[in-house]
């Protein structure tokens, strides 16, 4: 019964959730909720913990992917070859 009431809210939850938001939430959810399952039956905090560090994650990894492409956007300056004087 708790069992079935646990996974309703998840279900629920991820339902509400925009998919824009949800980046990483699945994968880190379903890890979080195994290894709390395992590490005490507190399968619904280890997901929802682990939808938290999933999320957290992947906005890292999408801003290093913006920042180098960013980077690579940028052309690149070539200093202007110096002018000496003939003398």
């Amino acid at each position: 019964m708790k069992t079935s009431l646990v996974a309703a809210a998840m279900l629920a939850c991820l339902a509400a959730t925009p998919v824009a938001q949800a980046k990483g939430c699945l994968k880190g959810a379903a890890v979080g909720g195994v290894a709390g399952h395992v590490a005490g039956k507190h399968g619904g905090v280890g997901a929802a913990a682990g939808c938290a560090i999933g999320h957290h994650r992947a906005a890292k990894k999408e801003e290093a992917q913006q920042a180098q492409q960013a980077q690579q956007a940028q052309p690149v300056q070539q200093p202007a070859p110096a002018q000496g004087s003939k003398s």
